[in-house]
């Protein structure tokens, strides 16, 4: 099997831009193209070169990695004018960095296959910290043997990287792995209000918790200084996912309010709206 050696990325911002440092660093070709000008710039001044479109930057790559926020947005990148579809070649496969419906992902392989293109899951956990230092983690789906031919590549960025089944499956887990975190951070910020007002510091009191069972990642790492830009999306398809399985979910819904809430009382502005196809 030949090893990949050029990488393309779409969309170089606060989680592509650091990857494409890391693969150069490892030695990989890389290719990147995004719409905002500054974000192209500085992975050109890592070692990048620079596409003029998505259809240009997959005719050169073996395997382009999407990194952008939206199911709209994958759509456009994949489907839309200047496109994957309109420069891929037989056989490149397209790995989804970006979290989206597992329902959605599902399609789009089916749609991909038709075109003789594999689409893989890696919805990427842990933040721009961990794209930062290089310790991403991967939920990754989909075809095995196509999977295990980018492992070089995903190793040069992430340090833990899982293989949870068909395409979708990827998803699933970053979907539920996103319900528990918005469902910590929740309950963080009530419990350390309720510690205020019973009059013990939160600093003080956070730390002693952080020794306990009270103990979280979003805890440690004080998850919602980060801004929480995805959390009403998140939360969003965990709600559609769980109606279209019948099944009941009550303290989801309640988690999707809750840090909506706590968004809108640090000041962090209107929630953003889900794009779901």
């Amino acid at each position: 099997m030949k090893p990949i050696e050029t990488v393309g990325i779409l969309g170089l911002g606060k989680m592509g831009g650091p990857i494409a440092g890391h693969l150069l660093a490892r030695g990989f070709k890389v290719i990147g193209y995004d719409p905002v000008a500054r974000a192209q710039e500085q992975a050109a001044a890592r070692g990048a070169r620079g596409a003029a479109s998505a259809r240009e930057l997959a005719q050169a790559s073996e395997l382009v990695i999407v990194v952008v926020g939206f199911d709209s947005e994958v759509e456009q990148v994949i489907f839309g004018k200047e496109g994957v579809l309109e420069g891929a070649r037989p056989g490149l496969i397209v790995a989804l960095g970006s979290t989206v419906a597992p329902r959605y992902s599902k399609r789009l392989a089916a749609r991909l296959a038709e075109k003789n293109l594999v689409l893989l899951d890696i919805p990427l956990a842990r933040g721009e910290a961990a794209a930062t230092s290089g310790k991403l983690l991967i939920y990754g789906a989909g075809d095995l043997d196509a999977f295990e031919r980018c492992q070089p590549v995903f190793g040069a960025f992430a340090s833990d990287i899982f293989h949870l089944g068909p395409a979708g499956a990827g998803q699933v887990a970053k979907m539920v792995n996103n319900l528990i975190l918005w469902a910590c951070i929740a309950v963080n910020d009530e419990g350390l209000r309720l510690g205020r007002a019973l009059g013990v510091d939160p600093e003080r009191l956070c730390e002693a918790l952080r020794h306990g069972s009270a103990q979280n990642w979003a805890m440690d790492t004080q998850a919602e200084r980060s801004g929480m830009p995805w959390a009403e999306k998140d939360m969003g398809i965990v709600l559609e996912e769980a109606d279209r399985a019948r099944l009941s979910l009550p303290l989801a819904g309640t988690v999707k309010e809750t840090i909506k809430g706590l968004k809108i009382r640090m000041g962090l502005g209107m929630p953003e709206i889900p794009e779901h196809l």
